[in-house]
């Protein structure tokens, strides 16, 4: 049986005699008279299946000189231009706005250190508040905004919070406990990694900018979807790695700064699998980041789940696994394999999303 989305994605082979860009025309009615480039066209063709090998059955070279000749055939819309957008938010804004959490999350840090009981529950509820509010602002503004994508908030505050709570908490599950709230003595708070991870918004702030505004200059320059697609590749790869040598740099000073250990293989496999995730966002694709960023939230939470169920009578073989890896490494293996594996799966998957042109078709450069 013919797939019908097999033949929805692939134009129908042009009669002979007939104008085969015409019939593509008029097929692709909508998207060419309201495109306001050949840009635009050459994107949504590469979203509906064309592709430079489609582009030649309409005698041309590539989709986009096959954009070209649609935009200039197409009746465009007379009615007035929509406004003016408003303009982009300037870099020293989202800037300032990027370094806040980082500075905040010190401060709460510092707090923590100087007050006992009453006041520090006080003051771990005040820092926490401002930090969130903080980070929400700096995901709102600049290269880092996005639009709403639910479902990604929960997973990922488990995510940051396992990394300041989740190590103490394995370990004393592990002998018998928790018999005490956590504390830095009986139940040790890991905050280096969440200090870096907030200081980190800077730089990947920055990282992003510099990855949409190049992704969108090479665009405009490549005369074929698999020219693009090459050219994006390496540069994608290079902005998680310059990224991953910020966040590493920056969770050797706080840890340093601190007085902790540095837990660079957990810490570094959860910041990329968060700025993967926020890069995949960012570009409209947020159904993986969710699907993953939850199934990482949920194999970190039965990890911990299963050291207590085997507490019941029978159900002592169900630690085992936890147990092992452990003992056989250190309780920092659970977030680096499960962080790790996720991060690697959706670098794969932005590998593929974010070097279709669709992808950067609308980019602002400037953001």
């Amino acid at each position: 049986m013919t797939d019908l989305t097999t033949l929805d994605h692939q134009p129908a082979k042009p009669r002979r005699g007939a104008d085969p860009v015409k019939a593509l025309l008029h097929r692709h009615r909508e998207l060419c008279e309201t495109a306001v480039d050949p840009l635009e066209i050459a994107a949504g063709l590469e979203a509906h299946g064309v592709t430079d090998r489609t582009a030649a059955r309409f005698r041309h070279r590539d989709v986009f000189s096959l954009a070209e000749e649609l935009y200039a055939r197409a009746n465009h819309h007379t009615t007035p231009p929509p406004p003016t957008p408003p303009a982009p938010q300037p870099r020293r804004t989202w800037s300032i706005l990027t370094v806040l959490p980082g500075l905040l999350c010190l401060a709460t840090i510092a707090a923590l250190r100087l007050t006992e009981g009453r006041p520090r529950l006080l003051a771990a509820t005040a820092g926490t508040l401002a930090l969130t509010l903080a980070l929400r602002a700096a995901l709102r503004r600049g290269p880092l905004s996005a639009p709403h994508a639910p479902g990604t908030t929960l997973p990922t505050l488990w995510l940051i919070a396992y990394a300041v709570l989740g190590e103490g908490l394995l370990h004393a599950a592990l002998t018998g406990g928790p018999d005490t709230p956590p504390t830095t003595a009986d139940w040790p708070l890991i905050t280096a990694p969440v200090a870096a991870l907030t200081l980190a918004c800077a730089p990947a702030a920055w990282t992003t900018h510099l990855f949409r505004a190049r992704a969108h200059r090479r665009l405009t320059t490549s005369r074929a979807l698999e020219d693009f697609a090459t050219s994006v590749r390496p540069l994608l790869l290079g902005t998680v790695t310059l990224h991953l040598l910020a966040l590493a740099a920056l969770t050797t000073l706080t840890a340093t700064a601190l007085d902790e250990p540095a837990a660079l293989p957990a810490t570094l496999t959860l910041g990329a699998l968060l700025y993967v995730s926020r890069l995949l966002t960012i570009h409209g694709f947020t159904h993986a980041p969710r699907v993953i960023l939850t199934a990482t939230a949920l194999t970190q939470a039965a990890a911990l789940a299963t050291l207590f169920t085997a507490r019941l009578p029978g159900c002592a073989p169900l630690a085992t696994p936890v147990e092992t890896l452990v003992t056989t490494w250190t309780p920092a293996a659970v977030p680096t394999l499960t962080c790790g594996a996720a991060a690697l799966t959706l670098l794969v998957h932005a590998a593929r999303k974010l070097t279709r042109a669709s992808a950067h078709v609308h980019a602002e450069a400037d953001r």
